[in-house]
């Protein structure tokens, strides 16, 4: 049996399939005080309505939010950093960007590492990786016993260029192995590449979530030998493969976007499974909204993302809101936008909708465990989009009648709109922060969102996901089986996954064919040593002389340098519409990515049958007013086109159909949407 288990803000997804292709699904609430009892408590219940042991389950994939709750919520290691003199400011001076260019009020977010805690040491590698000033030992140990009396846990070394020349940063490794219980981070191991404040950046985080990360995996290996599970552990890493605890404890820092990165991975190979190969991939749950690109049934890469911003993604035209990461990542992007976000009244009488949530605890007030404050999961019991039955299965249950009154002391107290002007208006904002996530990813990007399918997965996703779609111009929209679990199918969708990079920053006309074959060919060795059998791709930084941002482009194996420039032109010019095939190029990095796809994910469907068609009143705006509006099961749902509005209820889930839509069943069990 194979088990993937995600861990969400405010549920924790499980799915099981065993060596016949069986499914067992289980959602319960989160832990945050101890995500692990969550894990724990949850594959007890899974065994035993599988009627299977630990000892049974031979591999477990897992999603989690540990290394990025650490960083949003300043949890993370009390952490130091030891740079070359000169480079100490580095994190502050950043790129000079800001997230809102008019906003004279913003302030950049605090450091990871304060000052107190950043010191020098003299030494300097040139570019080119000679050594222009030898490391200096008595900075060395001075630097090392500021660090001792400031009490850090954890290390960042981070010296200049030392991509090109480790040499000095493994002297400083070496000195502070006399430290008992401190853990260190070498830039050279987790970054590898030109720029200098990225590198310390990444290089700074890595540190900071490592002891967290490291105690939280320990925690879940000894749970799991108490399950009498003896299966190897993987981790979803953020650029949507999977590595093993070892790694995933060494560099925390690929996996801040653990979570997200499996939805994407999930919908590319339903997409493919279906043949659908362009979609815009969306997940809502309940602390967070989630989009990315699926093109030609392929993930879109990037190498950098911010996390700690109002919205988390690897946008080029908007940057300095969070804490910059450069690893290999899923080019999405997130914002603070789920069931559990939180609906209140601003000073100026308007609807605000997060990016504050209520999480799993203390929860929606509708689950009766002490919330105070309206939700968007309040907002659509209030409205009829969510019965009283309540929710996974039963193991939440939902109090319309707290939801109504906390909305009317809350909201309707304080402002001039009915309960349902105010429920539907809160709505209407919640999808408008999360149609500008997808536009993220794709009006940034220069892509058309009207030239894709939307595919709506999480706990919250098909609820709203059809006001999302019109908002976008999109016009068919597909919610998959099981959309509440959707990320734990990814899990064990993703490939092993290992990736390799190489500081080149060369003008492309000057490299030979040979040369730029031969060291593709070396980083696809180093990749293969690690994993024999992979599959290799390989992709290039790209970009005109004088900017300042990349591409991607994908790199034939037997590429040469004229087949670069006019694959980089062209995805320049859709880009960014325009191309200039006078300028000079420069390349900056070559990327290898060495994978082992996983194993066929999506097995039989479950035998539920149809059940019996109800309905209840549901408001759909000003417009449509109150609906008595059907209520069904997906089984219920026919394959030919009915007409809205209708409700399909689910033990994960929950899928809107307002009046101006249609759905039905396509043959693989999917709901389809059309607008």
């Amino acid at each position: 049996m194979r088990i993937g288990i995600d861990i969400g803000g405010t549920f924790t997804d499980f799915v099981a399939i065993d060596d016949s292709g069986s499914v067992w699904l289980h959602k319960i609430p989160s832990t945050p005080e101890d995500y692990g009892l969550a894990i724990e408590q949850g594959l007890r219940s899974l065994f035993a309505v599988a009627n299977v042991k630990g000892s049974d389950v031979r591999d477990i994939v897992h999603g989690t939010t540990v290394a990025a709750n650490a960083i949003l919520s300043g949890t993370h290691a009390r952490t130091g950093l030891i740079t070359t003199q000169g480079f100490r400011d580095v994190l502050e001076i950043g790129r000079l960007r800001t997230p809102r260019l008019y906003d004279l009020d913003w302030e950049k977010p605090t450091p990871v590492v304060p000052r107190r805690r950043r010191v020098v040491v003299r030494e300097r590698i040139r570019a080119d990786g000679s050594i222009d000033t030898p490391l200096d030992p008595q900075s060395l140990a001075d630097a090392i016993e500021v660090l001792k009396e400031q009490k850090v846990e954890s290390i960042a070394v981070c010296l200049l260029n030392a991509y090109a020349n480790p040499d000095h940063e493994r002297h400083v490794e070496a000195s502070l192995s006399a430290l008992q219980d401190v853990d260190v981070t070498l830039s050279h191991q987790v970054l590898p590449e030109i720029r200098e404040f990225e590198r310390t950046s990444t290089t700074v985080v890595n540190a900071a979530v490592m002891p967290p990360v490291r105690k939280y995996l320990t925690g879940l290996t000894r749970r799991l030998t108490g399950l009498e599970v003896e299966a190897p552990v993987r981790i979803m890493q953020s650029g949507g493969g999977i590595t093993d605890t070892d790694t995933a404890a060494a560099f925390p820092v690929r996996i801040i976007e653990s979570g997200p990165a499996a939805g994407v991975v999930a919908a590319a190979a339903l997409g493919r499974r279906i043949g659908v190969t362009d979609l815009i991939a969306f997940d809502m749950g309940g602390t967070t909204a989630k989009a990315s690109l699926i093109e030609e049934g392929s993930l879109s890469r990037a190498s950098d993302f911010e996390v700690g911003g109002g919205v988390s993604h690897s946008t080029r035209l908007m940057s300095g809101a969070g804490y910059h990461i450069r690893t290999p990542c899923i080019d999405l992007s997130e914002v603070g936008a789920g069931g559990g976000s939180i609906i209140r009244v601003d000073a100026g009488g308007a609807l605000q909708v997060g990016p504050e949530s209520a999480g799993a605890d203390p929860g929606p007030v509708c689950y009766g465990r002490g919330g105070e404050l309206p939700t968007i999961t309040d907002a659509c019991l209030v409205l009829g989009y969510l019965g009283k039955d309540g929710l996974a299965k039963g193991t939440v249950s939902l109090d319309p009648d707290a939801a109504r009154a906390a909305v009317d002391t809350q909201i309707v107290a304080n402002s001039d709109l009915s309960a349902e002007e105010a429920c539907h208006g809160a709505c209407r904002v919640a999808a408008g922060r999360m149609v500008r996530a997808v536009r993220a990813v794709t009006a940034e990007r220069g892509r058309d969102p009207r030239a894709y399918d939307l595919l709506a997965a999480g706990g919250s996703g098909p609820m709203h996901a059809a006001v999302m779609a019109r908002e976008l111009g999109v016009s068919r929209i597909i919610v998959p089986p099981s959309p509440g679990v959707f990320s734990a199918f990814g899990l064990l969708a993703a490939p092993l996954q290992i990736d390799l990079v190489q500081t080149m920053l060369v003008r492309l006309e000057e490299i030979a064919t040979e040369d730029l074959q031969r060291i593709v060919q070396d980083l696809t060795e180093q990749a293969r040593e690690r994993l024999p059998e992979a599959t290799i791709d390989a992709t290039g930084d790209i970009r005109y002389a004088g900017q300042s941002h990349e591409l991607q482009i994908a790199l034939p194996l037997d590429a040469s340098p004229n087949t670069l420039r006019a694959m980089f032109e062209e995805e320049h010019e859709r880009t960014y519409g325009h191309r200039s095939e006078k300028d000079p190029v420069d390349l900056v990095c070559l990327r290898v990515r060495a994978t082992i796809k996983s194993e066929e994910v999506f097995g039989k469907a479950s035998g539920e049958d149809a059940t019996e068609i109800r309905s209840r009143p549901a408001y759909f705006g000003p417009e449509a007013g109150w609906v008595e509006t059907p209520v069904i099961n997906r089984p219920a749902l026919g394959v030919e086109n009915t007409d809205g509005p209708m409700i399909v209820e689910e033990d994960d889930a929950t899928t809107v159909v307002p009046p101006w839509a249609a759905v039905h069943r396509d043959p693989q069990g999917n709901i389809i949407i059309t607008l």
